[in-house]
């Protein structure tokens, strides 16, 4: 970065002042909350997000230094709300990774289940899939994929506030491509890149409220 384009002294200074008027900002937010869900405290942790990354920016270009704490959650993937302020309906979409790293057991697990013999499709992967999510709610398959032969991968839910529930069969032919982050009320993620950042088997949680 040129002299010219790095922020002043008095930039980098004020932008701390905004940290430390978002930190009191949100700690009367927290002590002033009305309930699990209060979307007070929601917006002070966004504003305390947004000036500790402004902060963090200033000192580095002008200084060449960092800060030593880090806001998790402060996520850019998620645009700010643009949904209904009071919805009366909601979609959960949920995706799921796995690595299939154990056929034979998949496949054994198929043939639990049906009355197929080894000579059949139950003896390929593919059939045995469709057999096993066919058989097993999405969940049980969650806490149980190791006897499935399956390795997780990355997953995330969403839920999506909407005006009204859409006409039975609309978004059939397409259930995931009018997904929109505007309209998201919460989303959790779990992912090994956030090992090192939360603890075993917590997830990490990127959480917003209408």
């Amino acid at each position: 970065m040129s002299d010219a384009a790095q922020p002043t002294a008095a930039e980098v200074r004020a932008a701390a002042e905004a940290v430390k008027a978002a930190l009191d900002r949100h700690l009367a937010a927290v002590e002033g909350r009305t309930g699990d869900d209060d979307p007070a405290v929601y917006e002070a942790f966004n504003a305390l997000a947004a000036a500790a990354e402004a902060y963090d920016e200033a000192l580095y270009d002008r200084y060449d230094e960092v800060t030593p704490f880090e806001i998790p959650g402060a996520d850019d993937s998620l645009p700010p709300y643009a949904g209904p302020e009071e919805p009366h309906a909601l979609s959960v979409l949920i995706r799921r990774d796995y690595a299939v790293v154990e056929p034979q057991r998949l496949i054994a697990q198929a043939r639990r289940v049906t009355d197929l013999d080894r000579e059949d499709g139950a003896a390929t992967t593919h059939a045995a899939l469709g057999i096993v999510f066919g058989e097993y709610e999405p969940d049980e398959i969650a806490s149980r994929h190791k006897e499935f032969g399956l390795e997780e991968g990355d997953s995330t839910l969403w839920v999506e506030a909407a005006e009204e529930l859409p006409e039975p069969g609309d978004w059939l032919d397409a259930p995931f491509d009018h997904a929109d982050p505007e309209r998201l009320v919460c989303r959790f993620d779990i992912s090994a890149v956030f090992d090192d950042e939360t603890d075993e088997d917590e997830p990490e949680l990127r959480a917003r409220r209408a």
